[in-house]
């Protein structure tokens, strides 16, 4: 199975769709660019759910729904936003098919057309500051903090399953506030928990900062961001959070009476992060025999997998599991045994490999009559003979390591492929071999637009309070007073 996967340094795009499909985590479907994630790839997105849904609510925020389809006229009240979207939107124009009397084919019914087509949600804002502007009337009413689990469609043009996909699964968090002051707090407090997810979770080191003005979402006053660096030397944007001033507030009137009994227009923000998320784990962690996942994030932390010739072995060896499944599970290790008969140990060891379950337990009739067991980490590939007596214990403390192993080896490699540039000669050559370059900018977006156009580079981030340091734009020669992140991305 592992053979079969094309090796990084040949073709890193085709090694990471090798591993999507052999891993089982999805599969294209028949709708051009969207994915079927199969179960074990979604089992892998539900734990992210409950994690975050739980931070979330740590913060405040109560979960709602909102429709999927949202009405054109919507989009044209706030002008950034449609004109950041308008490409990427899915439009209903009717709402009744028929029977063609002529070809027996199934057609669009011309009487059927809808009086204003509904647009099929890129994203929530504009139906969800429509709803606001109904259930806040007072300070009283504020601040409300609102998540949404839901699926967005973008008609992107090029997709990869997880990384961009016309339809994808997200959550995105809409968040109206009194004051300014209390909306840019929301905007980096969500950014922050983002951080603390991607990194203490996923086990991928981020970069903090906020967007240019070119890179900046669709609306937003301000866009906060965490971007993380995966194997290739790309950079990845794994969460983002937005500050949206009054914008939303002004196109959708919805105003608010403060203390003073005066009407006044609210503060806003939105946050959200995807099933992308899927794609930053595995091209960050996972290696030439298949996927690697952080041990807090694996639907199957251990596999257990007997090794014997006759019945009555298989049924000892079982017996002597079951003991060890039960002490697994007290410690809220999640466990499979495959006692499959229709696959030789071998080849499990490699299907399980390949679909990166942190710690392999072998066990056959010489460690029952010793006592051992055979443990196998997914990260390392070491494998080493062990007591059977307080093994749940060793595996526990063993999951914990290759958390932190992970995390270090991601830690290690961004910095390793992390470099700063001077002059634009030096910049090119180091965009060239991949990685974040830190240089100076002149903060135009006339400029950053013709680095990207000579390099396919874009700035990442922008440090939030980050080290001043005067210094000269890498193109212009103008002068800048702090480094930013130059990175080519996904």
């Amino acid at each position: 199975m592992a053979k079969q996967l094309t090796k990084r340094e040949e073709n890193y795009s085709q090694w990471y769709n090798d591993i999507v499909i052999k891993a089982e985590l999805a599969e294209n479907s028949a709708v051009r660019g969207s994915m079927v994630i199969k179960p074990y790839g979604y089992a892998i997105w539900e734990k992210m759910q409950s994690v975050l849904d739980k931070m979330f609510k740590d913060t405040g925020h109560q979960n709602a729904y909102f429709p999927l389809f949202i009405p054109k006229s919507f989009f044209s009240k706030e002008a950034d936003h449609v004109e950041g979207f308008a490409k990427e939107c899915a439009v209903v124009t009717h709402y009744r098919l028929k029977n063609d009397e002529k070809t027996g084919k199934v057609v669009v019914d011309p009487d059927a057309k809808l009086e204003e087509e509904l647009i099929v949600r890129p994203t929530s804002e504009t139906i969800i500051w429509d709803t606001y502007s109904r259930w806040i009337q007072s300070y009283r009413d504020l601040p409300l903090l609102i998540n949404q689990w839901a699926n967005v469609v973008r008609w992107e043009m090029r997709t990869r399953l997880f990384l961009r996909t016309a339809e994808f699964l997200w959550q995105e968090g809409h968040t109206a506030h009194a004051t300014k002051e209390e909306a840019v707090e929301e905007a980096e407090r969500m950014i922050n928990v983002y951080a603390d997810f991607v990194e203490n979770w996923l086990a991928v080191p981020v970069l903090k900062g906020v967007k240019s003005p070119n890179e900046r979402f669709a609306g937003a006053v301000e866009t906060y961001c965490i971007e993380a660096m995966m194997q290739d030397g790309k950079a990845l944007q794994a969460g983002t959070s937005h500050f949206l001033g009054q914008n939303f507030a002004k196109a959708f009137d919805v105003k608010f009476l403060n203390k003073e009994n005066k009407l006044e227009y609210v503060w806003a923000t939105s946050w959200g992060v995807s099933t992308r998320l899927i794609g930053a784990l595995i091209m960050s962690h996972s290696d030439d025999n298949g996927l690697v996942l952080p041990p807090k994030l694996a639907p199957i932390q251990v596999v257990i997998v007997p090794i014997y010739r006759k019945e009555e072995q298989l049924k000892a060896i079982t017996e002597k599991v079951g003991e060890i499944i039960k002490d697994l599970k007290a410690k809220g290790i999640t466990v499979k045994y495959d006692d499959r008969d229709t696959f030789k140990p071998g080849y499990k060891f490699t299907e399980w490999e390949m679909k990166g379950v942190p710690v392999r337990l072998a066990m056959g009739p010489r460690d029952l009559e010793n006592g051992t067991i055979e443990v196998a980490r997914r990260d390392t590939l070491e494998k080493e003979i062990l007591s059977v007596t307080d093994i749940a214990n060793k595996v526990e403390s063993l999951l914990n390591q290759i958390q932190d192993n992970i995390y270090q080896k991601a830690i290690a490699f961004r910095e390793a492929n992390t470099s700063k540039a001077d002059t634009w000669e030096e910049f090119k050559e180091k965009i060239e071999k991949g990685g974040f370059v830190w240089a100076h900018w002149d903060g135009t977006p006339e400029t950053e637009q013709k680095i990207k156009e000579e390099t396919k580079a874009t700035i990442r981030l922008i440090p939030i309070n980050g080290e001043k340091e005067e210094g000269k734009c890498i193109y212009t020669g103008k002068p800048s007073e702090q480094r930013v992140v130059f990175a080519r991305s996904y």
